[in-house]
């Protein structure tokens, strides 16, 4: 069955990740001590008891799934490789921060790097933020709250201030950027419409929007630090919905700091392409339930614990010998 591994972005944290994966092996401690030494604090112990305040912070979240989904994807795919089993996906792809974690899952990005380079990513995107944030649509079509957007106020506009379809994540579920007047005028303007569910997200800042434009431009003074490889697996890119091209990564990745997450597209590129099995690599199950939204003839797996990467190994051949 042909398949493609998934790994999600900021907002599927939760204090107690992996810590029972921790706890179990040996190739997780390595890979968890790593990331501590990479940063120069003790991401895993936040990761594993907390405070979820502090844990649910951009610049701690973002390293901390991006850690999450690389010792779960290494786990299995070491595991697949001691059984004698070769799986290759057709693509691999990820939610915003998932992206990274994709890329080194692709063999583009090196591990440690990667976690310095999230973590950065995170900083400035905190930094950022100002007085804006986030919101999602729920039960509206993509078209009305584009025909909506599509009427925000001049006077508002040439005040600064400013609300843009920040994801698409799935029939149904899109979110918002803006500033607070904009989402204000964003909420009011839905509601007269009809749509029932505004729901303000738990964010610091207007992500995947034009306000982020700053962090952006900052960003890219880092990324041309970065050693990026071929990937040697093709990654679905957020901002295009397409194959990313190994010689804009670092450009991609700058851009899609302050455009849409393009998730519904994406996931509609693979599947019409031959996926159809996908997997996630973190924790939450957050993209497998949208998955299930814009696919549903295709199969979902998910492998956020110890006990879903378990039975996840436990459907392949055992090992020879």
């Amino acid at each position: 069955m042909t398949v493609a591994y998934v790994f999600p972005g900021q907002g599927s944290q939760a204090v107690g990740m992996l810590k029972d994966v921790y706890a179990a092996s040996d190739r997780a401690r390595e890979m968890l001590d790593a990331a501590d030494r990479a940063l120069g604090f003790s991401l895993s112990r936040l990761m594993f008891d907390g405070p979820e305040e502090v844990l649910r912070a951009t610049e701690n979240a973002q390293p901390a799934l991006f850690v999450a989904g690389a010792v779960l994807w290494t786990l299995y795919r070491e595991a697949l490789a001691a059984r004698g089993i070769e799986e290759a996906p057709m693509f691999v792809a990820g939610h915003s921060l998932g992206q990274y974690t994709a890329l080194y899952a692709a063999g583009a990005l090196a591990y440690e790097e990667g976690v310095r380079l999230v973590r950065r990513r995170g900083e400035l995107m905190a930094a950022s933020g100002g007085a804006g944030g986030m919101a999602a649509v729920l039960g509206a079509d993509a078209a009305l709250i584009e025909a909506v957007l599509a009427e925000f106020p001049p006077a508002l506009q040439a005040a600064g201030e400013r609300v843009e379809l920040a994801n698409d994540n799935a029939p149904g579920q899109l979110v918002l950027s803006g500033t607070e007047a904009g989402l204000r005028w964003a909420e009011a303007a839905l509601r007269e419409r009809g749509v029932r569910r505004f729901v303000r997200l738990k964010v610091s800042g207007p992500f995947h929007s034009s306000l982020m434009a700053e962090a952006a431009a900052a960003y890219r003074s880092v990324l041309a630090t970065v050693a990026f490889r071929a990937p040697a697996v093709p990654v679905v890119d957020n901002v295009t919905a397409d194959v990313l091209d190994a010689a804009a990564i670092a450009e991609r990745l700058a851009e899609q700091i302050m455009r849409p997450v393009r998730w519904t597209d994406s996931v509609r590129f693979m599947v019409a392409r031959g996926v159809r099995r996908f997997v996630e690599f973190g924790p939450g199950g957050v993209l497998a339930g949208l998955i299930r939204r814009i696919a549903p003839e295709v199969r979902v797996d998910s492998a956020g614990d110890l006990k879903g990467l378990e039975r996840l190994l436990a459907e392949r051949a055992p090992e020879r010998g």
